[in-house]
């Protein structure tokens, strides 16, 4: 049991490092007027990869963040921010799409 809690924890640091490297590449998908903060590159592809609205919910499980009330809030404050750039859509109240 000890041993598969070990390569669970190993895992586990294994997907962190790959995901911190992953986000300092550059993105083709990514808008050049996406805000400085590391989950805005990542939250801009899944919305182009799904054809249903997302919910902050949904962004947060893409991310790889905890569905805590606080991580929730801040990717619908991310989501919202991108709407006001207008390089998201929200076409209803808390659902989020990419722009047409």
């Amino acid at each position: 049991m000890r041993e598969a809690e070990t390569h669970l924890d190993h895992l586990a640091i294994t997907r962190k490092t790959v995901t911190a490297l992953a986000d300092r590449l550059p993105t083709q998908a990514a808008s050049p007027d996406l805000p400085e903060h590391p989950d805005y590159p990542r939250i801009h592809p899944a919305t182009n990869d799904n054809t249903v609205p997302l919910r902050a919910r949904d962004v947060c499980e893409v991310l790889d963040h905890e569905r805590l009330p606080k991580n929730i809030e801040g990717t619908r404050a991310k989501l919202k921010r991108l709407v006001k750039l207008e390089i998201l859509d929200e076409v209803s109240t808390g659902s989020f799409t990419r722009r047409q």
